[in-house]
């Protein structure tokens, strides 16, 4: 057993004594912190399908997070105010049942992932870059203008959507679901790795041409890529809108899309448990840093600047040396 299995082992542990100390102590706002940490650790880690295996900078990623969130939105609003999300030919309702908005949550930012990836993945490169920011963008105003649902208000959701047999109302019991998520997504990230599909997909960052000849589409691979990428980061959307019980256009907003970056790097791209590390620092360092000072993303940039200079596994690489990361 090598040192990046023990660091992950503690980084688990931690997840899981933290909060189990919070509620010894009676802190929910500890509680809160690690959900919050472990949202965008959910959302980070989609983004590293994309990214660490597939080689895609994507500075659109907040749409996924953000249609994630407008999804819970949309479908909870209609089921507190008992108003019909459509009424045609059908009836469609909304709903308060969190499994049936993760669905519609993984699905509709997975559509929305095919169609960017579609049209985006007939570039690369700094152009690649610069139509996802332009998709994310036109998403974020479009929020912006949509005033069924808040506009740049947003939108309020009064109660917690509820889990069969658990009341989410209580922050432990919330935080028990978004840390299962997270496990069985790092979890599927880790087999989808070692998988055929994964060694093409990597093998297709490195050398495209190389898996053309062998008679694959490295463009198809990437956008497989990028729907698993959205699906998944939609849902760290809609969980994070449910700990708001609120979702805005600033989940939608090029920031969001940086910070989403910004914990893959810190942690260490392609690292089984970097967007882990990488999102519980940045949230300590909002929580702690940004108690002394409004300008805390001061030393955030420092850190960001140190890994990328001298620490190009991230923090993970860092502590466990430069190698091939394990998974």
């Amino acid at each position: 057993m090598n040192r990046e299995w023990l660091l992950n082992a503690a980084l688990l542990a931690g997840l899981v004594v933290v909060p189990g100390w919070a509620v010894w102590a009676d802190e929910p706002f500890t509680i809160m912190l690690a959900t919050r940490a472990v949202i965008f650790a959910l959302a980070a880690a989609g983004l590293n399908i994309a990214l660490g295996l597939g080689g895609l900078v994507s500075l659109g990623h907040a749409v996924f997070f953000g249609i994630g969130g407008y999804a819970m939105g949309v479908l909870a609003s209609h089921a507190q105010n008992y108003t019909p999300l459509y009424d045609g030919v059908f009836t469609i309702q909304g709903t308060k049942s969190m499994p049936v908005i993760w669905l519609a949550a993984a699905v509709t930012s997975g559509l929305a992932a095919w169609l960017i990836g579609v049209l985006s993945l007939r570039t690369s490169g700094a152009y690649f870059i610069m139509i996802t920011l332009a998709f994310g963008q036109m998403a974020y105003f479009f929020a912006i203008s949509w005033p069924a649902y808040g506009g740049e208000d947003g939108l309020s959701i009064y109660v917690r959507n509820g889990f069969p047999g658990l009341n989410t109302l209580d922050p432990i019991q919330f935080y028990g679901l978004c840390l299962a998520w997270l496990c069985l997504v790092l979890w599927g990230y880790a087999r989808l790795r070692r998988s055929p599909f994964g060694l093409a997909l990597d093998s297709a960052r490195q050398v495209p041409d190389r898996v053309r000849a062998v008679g694959l589409d490295p463009r198809r691979l990437q956008l497989v890529a990028l729907v698993l990428s959205g699906a998944v980061t939609g849902l760290a959307g809609a969980l994070f809108a449910d700990l708001n019980r609120f979702v805005s256009p600033s989940m939608l907003s090029w920031q969001m899309s940086g910070e989403i970056i910004v914990f893959v790097i810190i942690g260490g791209v392609a690292r089984l448990f970097g967007p882990v590390a990488g999102a519980v620092f940045y949230v300590m360092m909002e929580h702690w840093l940004g108690g002394i000072s409004d300008y805390w993303q001061i030393f955030l940039g420092l850190v960001l600047l140190a890994v990328v200079l001298f620490g190009r596994g991230g923090l993970i690489g860092m502590i466990c040396g430069k190698g091939r990361p394990d998974a």
